[in-house]
């Protein structure tokens, strides 16, 4: 014992300055520690940050909190998610027996063929022909998937951003559940936040039913926060590896019940593009569940006359595809641009690509919905609207049920179609995914949609647009965090 307490005195002899010391130093140490992380995330924002005044925006916060600044810009600043994600993709390009035209197929219109070559090199992917797109309101594309996954007899996968635990949701949950139960091979994928959206959650209603299921970058472990401000905002449903339905409609109650508080735009898809849209559910499913499944299309090669490409675009990737395809298409427009989304705060580059269209004499039409469900982007949409009306653009707000359709046309020849809006969200931080179609009998389908919500809408002057003061700075402060609506 003696020993023992002779050595506890010697150790406290030799620890006591040392203690000493590091309580005298301390805070300089801290100092010194804090200047080299925010030396080093400054260096990280600036080389990686593409957006120059994102990179500005985190150097200020990083020098101006200290600590807090750097601690952020490592949680939801640093994308972690790119070098994965690409490794991914680049598996399912390798096993991937997707069909490549020989020769490969160009838009009628002369015009639009350097688009087709731009967003085919933007993607790697080739422009399909033999495609029908079947456009459908949110009424009828639910009971028609519903339908679809009664019919399925080999495979059901099915991602959405928001599944609701609802009269909507419900009916699909038991359509999935009697398809395991016949042994259709039943996949479904549902972005981590969007799943929260219905309490309780859909998720143990469907494990409940042995429905296979996973989230997206769901987690509430601190070591995974740097994901929390992600979302896979795709919607799709592939059936037996043929038939593919997409669009904007997420899984909820609001499109069926009476009277209907949101309406929707949503496609039937069947022809070899199919094997795009499962391509990118395969991706993200084997991302989030770490399974492989069979990427190869095996539906008609024609079924329709619609040249169509999968556009599958998200913060995984070095550029931003959907933002090129927007800017590509506003530029090879020669007489007409319709655009219906109900999120609109572009960044300057795609306004003033439309602002030049407009000054060049293409018609630019776009239409919003006069009540929006996230007031800060109405409001940032406000202060960009006076610019776009003032060079020409027409625009018309639409009323009550919030409309949630994504639809771009040019030229009565291309269109968009998919889950994309035109805001920072979907442009940089959503996965979302769109396809490219060329046909003019898809167009003016999509056209009669659009006219009939257009005669519904109020054509709105720049006069309307120029409120009072206070409502002014409300709408200029709003977009000031345009990055990040």
């Amino acid at each position: 014992m003696e020993q023992i307490a002779y050595w506890q005195q010697q150790l406290t002899a030799r620890l006591t300055p040392l203690y000493e010391r590091l309580f005298e130093y301390w805070p300089g140490m801290v100092a010194f520690g804090g200047l080299l992380l925010a030396v080093a995330m400054m260096s990280h924002a600036v080389l990686h940050k593409r957006d120059s005044r994102a990179a500005a925006a985190w150097t200020g916060l990083i020098w101006l909190v200290p600590f807090i600044g750097s601690v952020l810009y490592l949680l939801i600043g640093v994308n972690r998610i790119q070098r994965r994600a690409q490794q991914l993709v680049a598996d399912h390009l390798d096993q991937s027996s997707e069909p490549h035209p020989v020769v490969q197929p160009r838009p009628a219109d002369q015009h639009l063929h350097s688009l087709a070559e731009l967003v085919g090199r933007l993607t790697g992917l080739p422009l399909l022909p033999g495609n029908l797109i079947t456009p459908m309101e949110a009424r009828d594309a639910l009971p028609a998937m519903i339908e679809a996954i009664n019919q399925a007899e080999e495979s059901v996968y099915l991602a959405t951003y928001i599944f609701g635990n609802d009269i909507a949701g419900r009916p699909v949950i038991e359509a999935l559940a009697a398809a395991v139960e016949r042994g259709v091979q039943v996949r479904v994928l549902i972005d981590g936040m969007g799943s929260l959206y219905s309490f309780p959650t859909v998720m143990r209603r469907l494990r409940q039913r042995r429905i296979p299921c996973a989230r997206f970058l769901y987690s509430i472990a601190p070591w995974r926060m740097p994901y929390m401000n992600l979302r896979n905002h795709r919607k799709v449903l592939v059936i037996d590896r043929s038939i593919g339905f997409t669009g904007g409609m997420n899984l909820r109650s609001g499109y069926i019940r009476e009277p209907a508080n949101t309406r929707d735009l949503h496609m039937r898809v069947e022809g070899p593009v199919v094997g795009q849209l499962l391509r990118s559910f395969a991706a993200d499913w084997q991302f989030s569940a770490r399974e492989t499944l069979n990427v190869d299309y095996v539906g008609p090669l024609v079924c329709g006359p619609v040249l169509a490409r999968g556009i599958s675009a998200g913060p995984d990737a070095d550029i931003g595809k959907r933002r090129m395809t927007l800017l590509a298409a506003i530029g090879s427009a020669q007489h007409e641009i319709r655009i219906m989304t109900p999120y609109f705060v572009p960044d300057q580059t795609l306004l003033t690509a439309l602002q030049l269209a407009c000054l060049r004499g293409v018609r630019v039409e776009l239409v919003l919905p006069a009540r929006n469900n996230m007031r800060l982007v109405h409001w940032a949409s406000l202060h960009l609207l006076p610019w776009l009306v003032h060079d020409g653009c027409e625009l018309y707000f639409s009323p009550p049920p919030f409309d949630h359709s994504k639809v771009m046309t040019v030229d009565g020849s291309w269109a968009l179609l998919g889950s994309g809006n035109w805001d920072a969200r979907s442009l940089r931080l959503n996965f979302e995914l769109d396809m490219e179609c060329y046909d003019p009998a898809l167009v003016n389908a999509l056209h009669d949609i659009m006219d009939r919500r257009r005669q519904q809408a109020q054509r709105v002057s720049l006069e309307s647009l120029r409120p009072y003061y206070l409502k002014r700075l409300r709408h200029a402060v709003a977009y000031l965090l345009e990055p990040y609506l």
